[in-house]
């Protein structure tokens, strides 16, 4: 005779504690997701602020921001305005610059499989840090990068929109960039140029470090 125990199934209770389980699991994985996501947004924002820290300090030191060889206060208006080499020399105990494999200095902002490049350049009047998704400044920022700029122009500026502050997203890529200078320059930024943070449409974010738009 068959056992009708062995064929018992789950009662709705036990139905019930397991789904709990599951729950409890997967809200934790997102949370989870969202801390580290939180975590990269303030290491990216604090990168960031590492480079316009060593302008700054470059200032105090040399009279005039890195890149701006002729002291007109215009960063990269003249051909003998190198960014790189500026900082560079500058010896900083913790610079805000990256090194390759062979050592060689880099501009850029490694998160994770991510990597962001930073200049500094001039708008046509103002100075300017400018952030691209690639070092020639041609290419659009992906859905995860345009996280990174949101957080820091909220950070900064109290909103994420893209578009007033000192913290705008450019939908045109720079007149002239140098990557082997860290020169990046408009000729002048236009309303049409500026937008939301939009993925694959934003090529570059431009932060006027010390001065307001």
């Amino acid at each position: 005779m068959r056992n009708l125990k062995s064929n018992k199934g789950f009662t709705l209770i036990e139905l019930a504690i397991v789904l709990v389980i599951i729950g409890i699991i997967m809200g934790a994985v997102l949370k989870g997701q969202d801390l580290i996501q939180n975590a990269r947004n303030k290491h990216f924002i604090s990168k960031v602020k590492a480079w316009e820290v060593a302008q700054w300090t470059y200032l105090d030191r040399k009279g005039r921001f890195a890149g701006d060889k002729n002291k007109n206060g215009k960063i990269g208006d003249d051909t003998n305005d190198k960014v790189k080499d500026d900082l560079t020399d500058a010896k900083f105990i913790n610079p805000p610059y990256e090194k390759d494999s062979s050592g060689a200095e880099q501009n850029t902002i490694t998160m994770g499989s991510d990597t962001l490049y930073v200049f500094f350049g001039n708008d046509g009047s103002k100075n300017i840090m400018v952030i691209c998704a690639n070092n020639a400044c041609s290419a659009t920022f992906d859905d995860a990068k345009i996280q990174y700029l949101q957080a820091l122009d909220a950070s900064l500026d109290g909103s994420a929109d893209g578009a007033s502050g000192q913290i705008i997203g450019v939908k045109s890529e720079p007149t002239n960039v140098d990557s082997n200078t860290w020169v990046a320059t408009y000729n002048g930024i236009v309303n049409t140029d500026i937008g939301d943070w939009t993925a694959n449409t934003t090529k570059a974010l431009v932060y006027y470090f010390d001065s307001k738009r």
